[in-house]
């Protein structure tokens, strides 16, 4: 990425023991709240895919419509909302994935994505790869190719990158690579 997006970091805050003891939840909402911070952190993940030539965005529900719908807006794509299981009231493409305890379910019309078109997938939080890995399978299911993933933030230490193989995923802040040790810090744990 050609940005130096560093800065984000003050827009996002930490939140002790959320959702259970011992996580530590990085909330957005502080950047969401700040217009010119929200604006620099779109225009960042847009950079990243404006030579693309993408047809459709997709936001994973339910931060991720947030992100990913400006993004569409200004790379003049179509914006695809990418939502849990039984909200759409069309013929959906289905596609599980594996949870903690358990596993869950993403959907999308059968309409939203063509054979050909080229498709980003955009959410607020990458961490352990999960749901980012649906949406690829949703995507290809129908045809269309995943031209790009982008991220605003990305929890390193729980190796989401690993099941995007295949896939270069932005990320505009990161949390936890490899460069930068982290004690056990979480975000969505998806």
């Amino acid at each position: 990425m050609a940005s130096d997006t560093g800065w984000l970091k003050d827009y996002i805050r930490d939140i002790p023991d959320f959702p259970k003891p011992g996580v530590t939840f990085k909330d957005i909402t502080p950047l969401l709240a700040d217009a010119a911070a929200f604006a620099r952190a779109v225009d960042a993940l847009c950079e990243s895919f404006a030579d693309l030539g993408v047809d459709k965005v997709l936001g994973i529900e339910a931060r991720g419509f947030i992100v990913a719908a400006p993004v569409a807006y200004r790379l003049g794509a179509g914006f695809v909302p990418v939502r849990k299981g039984g909200k759409l009231p069309w013929q959906v493409e289905k596609q599980e994935y594996a949870l903690e305890y358990g596993t869950d379910r993403l959907e999308i019309h059968r309409d939203a994505v063509s054979p050909g078109e080229r498709a980003i997938i955009v959410d607020d939080v990458m961490a352990t790869g999960g749901t980012a890995a649906a949406a690829v399978r949703l995507v290809e299911a129908l045809g269309a190719t995943v031209a790009g993933m982008g991220f605003v933030l990305e929890l390193g230490f729980l190796g989401g990158r690993s099941r995007l193989r295949g896939q270069d995923p932005v990320a505009l802040v990161s949390y936890g690579a490899p460069s930068e040790p982290v004690a056990a810090a979480r975000g969505r744990g998806e």
